[in-house]
């Protein structure tokens, strides 16, 4: 039987962990503050080992959930370039970032709680059974216990439920939807909502009262456990402070799913 979450709280997770080198992406240290969960890059589209650890020390200090942010081998194109595997490498790729992380929360005495893919892995398994099902597996097999986030709605939710995988159903706070569901291309015009009031709105209509306007206006269905603040944004922190306060001025309670 697959877990439930209380709808009087909402997860707010963070792509984190995605600077690499002398190179750096974002101020995590400040965001995970305002987290309940957040999902580390495992060196496939960001990341590297001393950011990895660090990273994990962090969130650990913070009181926040561990995740492995999985991706496509493409740190070039920031694992948001398609690429063609099959459902076996899929199912390899992730064990092995998965097992690169859980190195580091054991090495610090905690543990790993989910699993998120990145990127174009995300989408691809958001609608491609056969990869969604390699992926849930690969989370299966290394341990049933962590939870699998996957856009509300998709291939890769219904996947971890036929495992036996507790779930999150992910919603983002700046992106655009269709009205199927899915997530405008980033390669369209107006993909990424820039506007923070906007995206404010758009996350407190999810978490309150479980529906997204479309860009065309339409009204539409989204029941979610966790949202979703991009790390990398030129506004995140300032976005995740007021969104953190909005959320909790709502009547809703900030939590990782795992949360008692």
């Amino acid at each position: 039987m697959t877990k439930t979450i209380t709808m009087n709280r909402i997860d707010l997770n963070g792509d984190l962990g995605e600077s690499f080198g002398t190179w750096r992406m974002g101020d995590d240290d400040a965001l995970l503050a305002q987290l309940s969960s957040a999902n580390i890059a495992c060196g496939f589209h960001a990341g590297d080992p001393e950011i990895m650890r660090h990273t994990v020390a962090q969130a650990m200090a913070h009181g926040v959930a561990i995740g492995a942010h999985v991706s496509l081998p493409d740190l070039q194109g920031f694992g948001r370039r398609e690429m063609s595997v099959t459902p076996d490498e899929a199912h390899a790729l992730t064990l092995y970032q998965i097992g690169a992380l859980h190195a580091f929360t054991r090495a610090a005495g905690t543990r790993l709680t989910h699993v998120k893919p990145h990127g174009a892995l995300y989408n691809m398994a958001a609608r491609d059974a056969a990869l969604a099902d390699a992926i849930a597996r690969a989370v299966h097999d290394f341990d049933p216990r962590l939870r699998l986030f996957g856009l509300a709605g998709s291939a890769l939710i219904e996947a971890g439920k036929t495992l036996g995988l507790a779930v999150a159903a992910e919603a983002f706070v700046d992106r655009r939807y269709r009205a199927d569901g899915s997530l405008q291309p980033r390669r369209e015009a107006d993909a990424v909502i820039e506007d923070m009031d906007q995206a404010l709105a758009q996350a407190l209509g999810i978490a309150r009262d479980g529906v997204v306007h479309t860009a065309d206006g339409q009204r539409v269905p989204l029941r979610a456990d966790t949202l979703c603040l991009h790390g990398d944004g030129a506004h995140a922190l300032q976005l995740a402070r007021k969104l953190h306060k909005a959320l909790e001025a709502a009547g809703l309670r900030i939590a990782a799913p795992d949360a008692a």
